[in-house]
């Protein structure tokens, strides 16, 4: 895969006082996100990211925009994660992108996370 770009996350723009930018470990995250309510749209039984045909409609699309924008060298807002209710990650912003990134077998991928939450995320951190 050709090199990925990275801006900062519009969310992230209107308070950056509130987060940290963090260079996650892939493999990590998505061991830890399966166990979201959400994840079910993109990752199979077994937490492997669909394809994009097995994906919702609605999912394929927004794939799709994140393969474009990879394809054309677009920079592609950063996620933006927290920790959810079980101590697992979520992943509020960028989802799609995250998980597009991570099917082209990325192993790291930088994600704003809320300051508050370091601590928790420190599992999660690539080295």
């Amino acid at each position: 895969m050709q090199d990925v770009k990275f801006k900062d996350h519009k969310t992230v723009l209107q308070n950056p006082a509130r987060y940290e930018t963090v260079m996650v470990d892939v493999a990590a995250v998505l061991k830890s996100w399966r166990v979201s309510m959400f994840s079910f749209e993109w990752l199979d039984k077994n937490g492997a990211i669909k394809a994009k045909i097995d994906l919702p409609k609605k999912e394929q699309a927004k794939r799709q925009e994140a393969e474009d924008a990879i394809a054309n060298g677009v920079a592609l807002e950063m996620p933006v994660m927290g920790i959810g209710l079980t101590d697992n990650i979520e992943i509020g912003a960028g989802r799609a992108i995250f998980l597009t990134v991570a099917a082209h077998g990325v192993k790291t991928v930088p994600v704003h996370i809320p300051a508050s939450n370091k601590d928790e995320f420190k599992k999660f951190i690539a080295p």
